[in-house]
Order: structure tokens, then sequence, then C-alpha cells
């Protein structure tokens, strides 16, 4: 361990609201949340509607019922307007709706038609286009599967001027899990600082897709490579059954398949931060364990691990989906970083490491959360496979010189889905929203100048003025 540069951060619990509690049974599922600064609440979305919380208290302010239009994935708030992504309430393979909610009123403003599986929204910086990503899944094996696509929504006429697929896109580096635009499942969308362009993460696929926001078109489609987990510094623990939490070199390749995408500024670059989660297509009959595949020549250590049954061949590492880690990339889809291990060894050394998912994609990084403090960039990484929530804590301000700093652990929290950075009134925050757990956390986080006392972190963030910092990847 070696000493971070720039300012130690000090993480305080605010509230924790329990979504199902006496009182507030709203029957919403902690999932996704969004920040209104304007009335100073917190709308939290999960299935049958959104509670929206005061952000001071963490009491509820109101519950917005939306079962009569269908389950609610996501919500975003820009410029007093909150944006609701709603399947499709019969059938979630035909066309959903966003729904539109003044922030103040807390009125429902009216409705958008999108693609199909509306899964993930999010506005432009300006706030003048809203971006959703239909992620169309089909809803069984071999049933009808719609196409994949972004519905750009333009603000000032509340209208959809674009529905960008990804039929006849060029396509460009390696292990793309598909090569037919019809199974491009849009997961999830990150806008560049200047809104010029948006990145669509394609996790089933393996993929990032660049989206052209003068245009309204795609770009390119890359593909994000694999991992190697038998790299010093990449080790797994690929077996839930031998009674050890070890992790170890294995010849095993991960395919990164990120889940939620962050971007920022560094050197005037736009670089995109991924949680590599990893996923298989819902219908999808290509994962198996090594035991059952009909490979041979595999130690039994590797003979658990859940593997593409396409991705794997005998004689060549086998293939694995997630990569158990987080990564930044620049604009064009080049790996600049990745955090290797770190992420499942810190979970193995707070106690909370899950053994039971070391077959399959370890602590599986779902969210992301980026914020500046004090000069410093900060990530925040959600970790949903975890006996409690964890949160880990890089420093990103230089890409190429990233230090881990720390974890947050939050008892009697479980499961992070979603994660929400932001500043109001000279200080900083994060919630956190838990789908197992059904709680919404929220901590305030402040820049401490070193030397700091460790005294200050009353949530086991001790060690959080020390880095750990793993070897970046440059040609």
């Amino acid at each position: 361990m070696e000493a971070a540069a720039g300012p130690i951060v000090s993480v305080d619990k605010v509230w924790s609201t329990n979504h199902g509690q006496t009182g507030l049974n709203t029957g919403v599922t902690s999932e996704i949340a969004a920040f209104d600064a304007a009335t100073n609440t917190i709308w939290v979305a999960g299935v049958v509607g959104v509670d929206v919380l005061n952000a001071g208290t963490g009491a509820l302010v109101q519950h917005i019922d939306t079962s009569g239009f269908g389950s609610v994935n996501s919500v975003a708030i820009k410029n007093g307007v909150a944006a609701f992504a709603i399947e499709n309430k019969t059938d979630r393979t035909q066309n959903g709706t966003v729904q539109f909610y003044n922030t103040a009123t807390r009125a429902n403003t009216g409705s958008v038609g999108v693609g199909a599986l509306p899964d993930m929204l999010t506005f432009t910086p300006d706030g003048g286009k809203l971006l959703v990503a239909n992620e169309a899944t089909p809803t069984t094996y071999g049933g009808f599967d719609p196409a994949g696509s972004v519905s750009i929504i333009d603000m000032n006429t509340r209208a959809v001027i674009a529905t960008p697929g990804f039929a006849g896109v060029s396509q460009q580096g390696g292990h793309i899990r598909t090569n037919t635009g019809m199974d491009f499942e849009p997961e999830y969308i990150a806008v560049s600082a200047d809104g010029k362009k948006a990145f669509v993460g394609l996790q089933e696929a393996n993929a990032m897709a660049v989206l052209d926001l003068a245009s309204n078109t795609f770009e390119k489609v890359v593909g994000l490579g694999v991992k190697d987990f038998s790299a010093g510094g990449n080790e797994i623990d690929p077996n839930h059954k031998d009674n050890t939490i070890s992790l170890r070199s294995a010849a095993v390749k991960g395919l990164y398949q990120p889940d939620g995408m962050a971007t920022y500024q560094a050197g005037g670059k736009t670089y995109v931060v991924m949680a590599n989660e990893g996923d298989t297509r819902e219908d999808d009959g290509d994962k198996g364990r090594v035991k059952d595949s009909g490979l041979g020549g595999y130690p039994d250590d590797l003979k658990q691990l859940n593997i593409s049954l396409t991705d794997s061949t005998s004689g060549a590492d086998l293939v694995t989906f997630g990569a158990r880690s987080f990564s930044i990339r620049d604009e064009n889809g080049k790996l600049v970083y990745d955090s290797g291990n770190i992420l499942d060894a810190e979970a193995i050394a707070r106690l909370i490491y899950d053994d039971g998912r070391s077959d399959d994609k370890g602590v599986e990084p779902e969210g992301v959360a980026l914020i500046e403090i004090g000069g410093r960039t900060l990530a925040f990484i959600g970790l949903e496979r975890t006996k409690e929530s964890a949160v880990a804590l890089f420093d990103v301000t230089d890409p190429y010189n990233v230090s881990y700093l720390d974890m947050i652990v939050g008892g009697g929290d479980v499961s992070p889905e979603g994660l929400l950075a932001y500043s109001f009134g000279g200080d900083h925050y994060l919630a956190v929203a838990h789908e197992v757990s059904n709680t919404t956390t929220l901590y305030r986080l402040a820049a401490v100048p070193e030397p700091a006392s460790l005294a200050l972190f009353g949530l086991g963030l001790a060690g959080l003025g020390f880095a750990r910092r793993r070897k970046n990847i440059q040609d």
C-alpha cells in the first residue's frame, strides 16, 4: 500500500430509508435514484412506481404509482422534469413509454411512445434531449425478439426525433457476441460532457456503441475484448464448492460486458467508466458449467465455473461472463485502466465476499457514479453480489494513474443497484439504491486535507487514506 495522492474523503451516513417498512410500504423496490435540486428530493424507481424522498431526512414525500402504465425501470431528472422509463404493461416485447412529471407538483405532464423495453434513460447535459435505451429483450427462448434501439426525444417538443438502430452499423474490435443488429440490446447510456456523443453499453454483446448526437446516428459498435484471468493481478476464485475462498490464476478469459457507465473529462479528453458485471441474454442457452460442457482437458478446480459454451473451445482458454472489475476506456473503446482483482480481494478482506458467487461472476460490479471533490474525480463502484452492501471508491482523476481508496460497507443494506452522486448546498452526497434489502441510503462526502485522522470513519472505512494502484494498460 502506498499513500494516496490528493485529499482523503470522509464518508458519513445521513439516513437510510426502507421502502417496505410500516407506513411506507409502497411496493417500490429500490433500484434507481435521481436527484432534483429545485425541491431537494430523491426520486427512487422500482417496478410498481417511484417514491419521492426528502433528501434531507429520507422521509417519504409522495409515492407515484405507475402500475397503470406498466413497470418502471428507470428515472432521470433535468430542469424540473422527471422522466420515467416504462415497459409495456402486457407484453414487454412491444413498445413502451416515457412518462413525464413536474418535479415541483409531481403531476404527470404527458408521455411519449418509445421502443421495446425502455430500460434506462438519461438527459444530455443541457437538457435538450432525452436518450432512452430500448433493451428489447425477448421473453422466452426462441420467442419474438424485437430490435434494440435508442429513442432520442427533443425536450422542447416532447417528441421522438430519431430512433437509431444497429443494422448496418460498422463493427470493430474483438469478441462482439453477435453480428446481427437484432441482437444488440442497449443496457446503459452515458453522455459526454459536451453533449456531442453518447456511449451505449451493449452488455450481452460485450460491446459499446458510439452515438453521434449531431446526426442522431450510430458511428460504430466497438467490441470490448476479453480479460485474461491467468495474468498477475487478475486472479479469481472460480470454484464455489471447494470450501475455501482463494484468488488464483486461471486459464480463463472474461468478457467485460459492462452494466453501469459514466463519462468524465481528463486532459481535455472524454473517458468512459464501466462496471464490468457480465450477463447472458435472457433467452440464451449459451451458459453452462465446464463439467457439463463436454469440453475436456480442464482441471477439477475449473469444472464448476459457468462459461460461454459458444466462446469456449477444447484446448483453449475458457471464456466466462464478466471481468469482476471496473474499467476506464477512451471514447473509441480503447482500454486504459482495469482494476484487476481489487474488488474481489477487498470484499474478501472485509469478510463480505460471497463464495457462492465464485462460480459465476464474483462480486458483480453493477453501478457507477462519479463526482468531483476537492479537485479530484472520484468513482464509486457498486458491488451487487456481496454479503452486505459494498461500494468501492477510486480516485480516477488521471485515468492512467488510478488509485483505489477504500470500500463503503453498509450494515443492513444488501445489493446496491443504482448509485447517484450529486452536490447540493455546498455539500457532496452519494445515494445508494439497494434492490434486495429494499433500502435507499444517503452518505455525505467531504474532502479532508492530509494528514487526517482515520478516526473520521465511523463506517469501518479505516484505510481510506491509502491507495492500491493497478498497472495501467498502455501501448
